[in-house]
């Protein structure tokens, strides 16, 4: 399947891929745009995250599963 970006800027890393955004919630709810933006070249993990207005680059990547609340 051909990646076509849909718009998307090209990763810098791989120039396979593309960086698309990810959201999420804040502590107190509210949701936060474009937290952080990922590769979509799985073998890339090229990665950017805002937490508390630092920017981190290539941190590890988690799978969702680990993290999941009991």
């Amino acid at each position: 399947m051909e990646d076509v970006g849909l718009g998307f800027p090209p990763c810098q890393r791989c120039d396979t891929g593309h960086l698309v955004p990810l959201s999420d919630f804040g502590s107190q709810g509210a949701s936060i745009l474009y937290k952080a933006w990922v590769c979509t070249n799985a073998h890339c993990g090229y990665n950017l995250k805002i937490r508390n207005g630092d920017v981190y680059i290539d941190e590890p990547i988690m799978e969702g599963e680990a993290n999941r609340r009991r």
